[in-house]
């Protein structure tokens, strides 16, 4: 009996469970069975397989190949599996020797000449590999794969990697071949330089949005801007990933895992704040994830990041409505027939939209022709529980021509980046978490108010109409507020400036 055993990796949401590749070869009749609940793009690798073999001048056997895909219940799917069923055929065969092969696990597409493409999701396996079944970097395996996933997949800092640009070099690894191209250990390539984003500087006038941007970023508050077009709402929210607080490893490494699963991630992007601004044309599973095989939707590749929505009412209702529970949760779980998958969705929400369908409703200059009655149908396309989640809304005027050539040059984002990380750290220190994630027993014990804030708050709740998480979402707003003036205390400025920045767009 001939059989060979290795180990790689499927992909099932953010996780990747281990897969046990075992190839027995028998007498009989040549065939080439692939069994396991392989998907088409695992049953075509049978042909990948066999010519990347032959290309590579290796004996294809002329018996029958069983190739068993170990969970048989877990769906297997891409070309990820091409590169261990090859070597396992190698091993049973006794091409290759195995006394080593369980000391590595392997991912890899093949060509037919025998070259090794990229693969989806390296980085997620790698940190798999590492953190798995309880084990540590000291008895992790160590893992093989394309030459083009390397530099991702070394970013999880205790991974052994071991690159290979072909069959041919990966054979020669384990025959002991020596050779120019010998397969090394493989170590991140990382570059220490800054993210780059576009400045706050390039934006005249709007002192007022800029101030709200700044608290938002540094509670981690989501915010709605509505104003006409042209008072650089999108240039605003572009701008905004430059002032929020730095990412950390742990936040750079969920948020890369994420891209790395849609092959959206590359290593000069590393520990820059991904900003994603989808059209309004984009449907609920394109917003939020999904499909047969789920893969994450635009709200989880802007994990830690920015995810902005440019003509809010535009985009359809039911779309919409999905946003409500990551929005709170900040995850979002995905539930198919066969399958399920959870992805991280801890993004912060920049939204714009004009006030009006024409949009010029409340400037300065141009007259607004919409009806009341149409004014309140295109605002009321966004429904009242999305707006309650939403911790800021604020207005973005139109500047006059002659106001707009008066002002001089804007902060940088720098500056304001500075005194944000100064506030996020005094939240760091006193809750471990930003402002926007306090629960309700947090709130009680941490957004302490003097008397005058006190009755403020509460003579805005009774006039305003606020629901319970309204009123819970503007003290957390003036918590913010707080942290910015360096006050442990809530004062009355503080609730009043956190109340400016609750304007309803419909009375209630």
């Amino acid at each position: 009996m001939a059989l060979a055993v290795l180990k790689s990796r499927a992909l099932n949401g953010m996780e990747a469970p281990e897969v046990t590749v075992e190839v027995h070869l028998a007498n009989g009749l040549p065939a080439f069975a692939i069994v396991g609940l392989p998907e088409t793009e695992v049953k075509e690798s049978k042909d990948r397989v066999r010519a990347a073999l032959q290309n590579a001048r290796f004996d294809f056997p002329a018996q029958k190949i069983t190739v068993n895909l170990a969970p048989a219940d877990l769906p297997k799917e891409s070309g990820r599996f091409d590169l261990p069923i090859a070597l396992g055929i190698l091993a049973a065969s006794g091409q290759i020797p195995d006394d080593t092969l369980d000391q590595y696990e392997f991912a890899g597409e093949l060509s037919l000449s025998g070259e090794l493409r990229p693969i989806r999701g390296a980085l997620a396996m790698t940190y798999a590999i590492c953190r798995g079944n309880g084990k540590t970097s000291e008895n992790a395996r160590a893992f093989m794969l394309p030459k083009a996933n390397a530099n991702e997949a070394a970013l999880v800092s205790d991974a052994r990697i071991y690159p290979a640009e072909s069959l041919l070099q990966v054979c020669a690894h384990f025959a002991g071949v020596d050779s120019e191209s010998k397969i090394s250990m493989h170590r991140s390539q990382v570059q220490s330089e800054a993210p780059s984003y576009p400045d706050f500087s390039d934006v005249k006038g709007q002192l007022q949005v800029k101030r709200a941007l700044e608290v938002a970023a540094a509670g981690n508050h989501s915010v709605l801007l509505m104003g006409p077009p042209g008072t650089g709402k999108s240039m605003l929210a572009s701008r905004f990933p430059g002032i929020l607080p730095g990412m950390t490893e742990q936040q750079a490494l969920e948020s890369a895992a994420v891209q790395s699963l849609s092959s959206g991630f590359t290593l000069n992007k590393w520990k820059q704040r991904p900003y994603r601004s989808p059209h309004h044309t984009a449907s609920a599973v394109a917003l939020v994830g999904g499909g047969s095989t789920p893969r994450p939707g635009e709200i989880s590749l802007a994990h830690h990041g920015v995810l902005f929505l440019d003509e809010l009412p535009e985009f359809d209702r039911k779309v919409l409505e999905v946003l409500r529970e990551p929005l709170e949760s900040g995850h979002i779980h995905i539930s198919r027939a066969a399958k399920q998958a959870d992805f991280p969705a801890r993004f912060q929400l920049i939204a714009a939209m004009n006030p009006c369908p024409c949009g010029y409703l409340g400037h300065f200059n141009n007259k607004c022709r919409c009806t009341p009655d149409a004014v309140s149908r295109y605002q009321g396309k966004i429904s009242g529980p999305l707006l309650d989640r939403i911790d800021m809304q604020i207005q973005v005027p139109a500047l006059a021509h002659a106001d707009l050539l008066r002002q001089s040059d804007s902060e940088s984002s720098q500056a304001i980046q500075e005194r944000v990380e100064r506030a996020f750290e005094r939240q760091i220190a006193r809750q471990n978490k930003a402002n926007n994630l306090l629960s309700t027993k947090e709130i009680d014990q941490l957004c302490e108010t003097d008397a005058a804030a006190s009755q403020l708050l509460q003579n805005a709740m009774l006039k305003l109409n606020w629901s319970a998480r309204a009123y819970h979402r503007v003290l957390k707003v003036a918590r913010t507020i707080a942290d910015l003036a360096n006050t442990r205390e809530i004062r009355q400025a503080h609730v009043a400036e956190a109340i400016q920045y609750r304007r309803a767009l419909r009375e209630p």
